[in-house]
């Protein structure tokens, strides 16, 4: 008999809240957190918002917060919103459990970027019209700081959550773009329904908020570019979307193995019943049109979770705001539910939260697990113009009460790469 796996805590911090009552709140009544960037001057940029985690203390979460001052965002949003799920679980006495038996895996972008020291030293390398790779070094070295590069990497975020939380179980990262969050979600519960652990840490964290990140996004003619009106900029399914607003969050669940959390009393949120991978194997920046990974992806997630598509009640679309994943996810949904794609309700948090990338699917599963608590599913905002290509139910601009018992999640990443999710509300 195959092992349950559980969420037994929940953990955020977020453009719109640091703790999952807070963002679901937000979520429910429509708010936004979408506005201009104030983390660096992005006035020569095309897109000049995004949706930033603002007023975000480390000290909060950790007595030294110093020891993490040269880490990136990456890190310390992970850091807070693991002590939440942590907390939560009634794990984080690090005496608790057998903490050989708990891991972490989380989905994990990039850490600081020091774009000062990289600019002015690109701009010494250059005499004339050439530019120099050893004066580009000279200039270089002694602009870096060797604690901070060594945080550039993505496994360092989940080396700290080991060590702080002493989380000695297996330990793993990954970077599945946009399907990250998701992707460790799902592979921790692998690790679990295996035997290899008892307990999981599994979620996202990233920042692309800096002027790469913003300029890189820019170039790929992903963002919106509704510098007039940022708080309407994010507008998934609507006719006039014209791209995604890049957001940062840190997301994590605690995945615990039935029987474990029942042996200790623990608090059980919800069961994750079915995960779902797969590639398009198509392009590197566009969906397949067709949506033919979406739909395995979606297909082989049901499968697992040994249910119908007329058994799911609710939808947290992947739901970008792009002119490409809008249309392609509504047709994938449709080859996947038929009739019942038109009475099942979707809806994007990307609209009110903007796209969080590795962190996205993390935070859109706590999301759809407190739809399941609290029978209230949140809205698409923006929503104004039907799109022909997309005409299914998207909860337009109005939280709806609705008793649902199991929520598919959708991620879908750069690179091809979509994960499903299907949680269900908990039954012993």
């Amino acid at each position: 008999m195959r092992r349950r796996v559980v969420i037994t805590g929940m953990g955020v911090v977020t453009p719109l809240g640091h703790t999952v009552a807070e963002l679901f709140a937000n979520q429910t009544e429509g708010r936004t957190a979408v506005g201009p960037i104030t983390r660096f001057d992005a006035r020569a940029l095309p897109t000049t918002f995004g949706s930033e985690v603002k007023n975000f203390d480390l000290r909060r979460y950790t007595k030294d917060a110093d020891r993490f001052a040269r880490c990136g965002l990456n890190t310390k949003f992970a850091i807070g919103a693991a002590k939440q799920a942590l907390e939560d679980a009634g794990l984080l006495d690090t005496a608790s459990g057998d903490r050989t038996r708990i891991g972490v895996y989380l989905g994990v972008g990039e850490g600081p970027d020091n774009f000062p020291a990289l600019v002015n030293s690109a701009a010494a390398a250059v005499v004339g019209d050439r530019a120099g790779s050893a004066r580009f070094v000279a200039a270089i070295r002694p602009a870096l700081d060797p604690r901070a590069e060594s945080e550039v990497e993505m496994h360092t975020t989940v080396g700290h959550l080991s060590r702080l939380f002493a989380l000695d179980g297996p330990n793993a990262s990954c970077l599945t773009a946009c399907a990250a969050g998701s992707q460790a979600i799902g592979e921790a519960a692998e690790l679990i329904r295996a035997g290899d652990a008892d307990a999981m840490a599994a979620g996202g964290s990233q920042s692309m908020l800096h002027p790469l990140g913003v300029a890189g996004f820019t170039r790929l003619g992903a963002l919106s570019h509704r510098n007039d009106s940022p708080a309407t900029a994010s507008r998934p399914f609507d006719l006039t979307r014209d791209g995604f607003v890049i957001g940062e969050a840190g997301g994590v669940v605690i995945l615990e193995e039935l029987e474990h959390a029942k042996a200790r009393g623990a608090t059980i949120h919800a069961e994750l019943t079915g995960y779902g991978s797969t590639a398009d194997a198509y392009r590197m920046t566009d969906p397949h049109p067709a949506g033919k990974g979406a739909i395995r992806c979606m297909a082989n997630a049901l499968a697992d979770a040994g249910l119908n598509a007329t058994d799911i009640g609710y939808i947290n679309a992947h739901g970008t705001s792009t002119a490409a994943n809008d249309a392609m996810e509504t047709t994938a949904i449709k080859a996947v539910f038929g009739a019942h794609a038109r009475k099942v309700p979707v809806s994007s948090s990307k609209s009110m939260l903007g796209h969080l990338i590795a962190a996205a699917g993390a935070v859109e599963l706590v999301i759809s697990v407190m739809a399941i608590q609290k029978g209230v599913l949140p809205p698409t905002i923006n929503y104004a113009t039907p799109d022909p290509v997309c005409d299914l139910d998207y909860i337009p601009n109005a939280a709806r009460g609705v008793r649902v018992d199991h929520v598919l999640s959708n991620s879908f990443g750069f690179g091809g790469q979509n994960v499903a999710l299907v949680v269900s509300r908990f039954r012993g």
